[in-house]
């Protein structure tokens, strides 16, 4: 769809988890809020606050950059906005160092951000799992190691949302992607 990956609305979005968590967090339960959070900012609203790449792993749905600054698949960059707030995985959890603030977050945004954390903040990670597994209608299972990618029609469709609204969602991120794509070159 060529969105443009937002890593400080999302970097402010866990922050913002983290904080609801007591500052700090299993990763994998924290990248499984960061898909709720994107998959239910789609349904409601329409758009993605991360603007990121969605997959299904073994393990359930994932923002692939999330997944990469959080389990360093790249080589770590110092100078990531990601990397200045929220530390490096340590024993399988994540810490907010300091506060990135919240000026790219919406209220309507930070609010969802409370509800999501109220609903499924206080399931174990595996248990987090599980539930997704049985309650994401658009998650097909993949095979331990694979990956496979998550439309934003996939979600859309799932939930029976009607092919002209999904076709309309589509073509407005298509141009916003084209937007950001614009002012991310200048």
């Amino acid at each position: 769809m060529g969105l443009v990956f937002n890593e400080k609305k999302t970097t402010q979005a866990a922050a913002q988890f983290l904080r609801l968590a007591g500052g700090s967090m299993n990763y994998m339960a924290l990248i499984k809020h960061l898909y709720l959070l994107d998959r239910s900012a789609l349904l409601q609203w329409g758009r993605l606050v991360s603007c990121a790449d969605l997959f299904e792993m073994h393990l359930g749905p994932v923002l692939s950059q999330v997944h990469d600054l959080v389990t360093e698949m790249q080589i770590p960059d110092e100078r990531s906005y990601w990397n200045q707030f929220i530390s490096e995985q340590a024993n399988y959890s994540v810490t907010l160092n300091a506060d990135p603030g919240r000026d790219q977050l919406s209220e309507a945004e930070e609010k969802l951000i409370s509800e999501l954390f109220a609903t499924y903040g206080h399931y174990k990670p595996f248990d987090l799992v599980d539930l997704l597994h049985k309650t994401l209608p658009e998650l097909k299972g993949v095979p331990k190691g694979g990956r496979m990618p998550i439309s934003v029609s996939d979600i859309l469709g799932a939930e029976k949302k009607p092919a002209n609204e999904i076709s309309a969602i589509e073509m407005e991120l298509e141009s916003l992607g084209k937007l950001d794509a614009m002012f991310a070159a200048h």
